[in-house]
């Protein structure tokens, strides 16, 4: 192929990563984790640029590295399709509707935001995001806690975030140790790499 077919194909897909990230970005109400379900049907079954456990993997590196977790992830997809551009290209559609519309109504928010009518607009758009993450957590698990042990480390994992209040950091960290040690007595599935060897 050459050079001149390649150029329209790349920014081709970058005008697709920015899209698809603003298509994201535009929909989501209540942070990072309530993007979860539609980076799974944008990213995964649409455009097939991920998949459902590179999402997840993604999403623990987010959790453990500066910034927010969306845009750590888009900026993730985006690096693994066309490197340093596609993850400038993710990072800004993700962020793009966020700060248009936050520009666009800042100036009036604190006029309306006392009124009722408001505040029980946000409620129900709470209940719905919630619904949302409990959707996309349990689609999840179904696909990546498959055995006893597995199970165990996610009931652990969710007690001492819930119950204890410890950071994801900690957490995600704790995960990936009892997953190599578990990893090394067959106890843990292995990556697709390892599969393959």
């Amino acid at each position: 192929m050459s050079k001149k077919e390649k150029q329209p194909n790349r920014f081709k897909l970058l005008c697709q990563l920015f899209v698809s990230f603003a298509k994201i970005g535009v929909m989501t109400f209540g942070g990072g984790l309530a993007m979860l379900p539609m980076l799974e049907r944008e990213l995964v079954e649409n455009k097939k640029w991920v998949t459902t456990e590179e999402i997840l993997d993604y999403y623990a590196v987010g959790q453990c590295t500066p910034g927010i977790i969306a845009v750590n992830t888009a900026t993730f997809v985006g690096y693994k399709q066309s490197k340093v551009l596609g993850a400038i290209f993710s990072t800004a559609g993700v962020v793009f509707p966020s700060v248009v519309i936050i520009a666009a109504i800042a100036a009036v928010l604190s006029n309306f935001a006392d009124i009722p009518a408001v505040q029980h607009a946000f409620a129900g758009i709470r209940i719905a995001v919630c619904a949302l993450i409990t959707a996309a957590v349990i689609k999840l698990a179904k696909s990546n806690v498959k055995n006893l042990v597995q199970i165990i480390i996610a009931v652990a994992a969710f007690i001492i975030i819930a119950v204890f209040g410890a950071s994801p950091v900690v957490v995600v960290i704790g995960s990936a140790v009892a997953g190599l040690v578990l990893g090394k007595f067959g106890l843990i599935g292995k990556s697709k790499e390892g599969e393959k060897k």
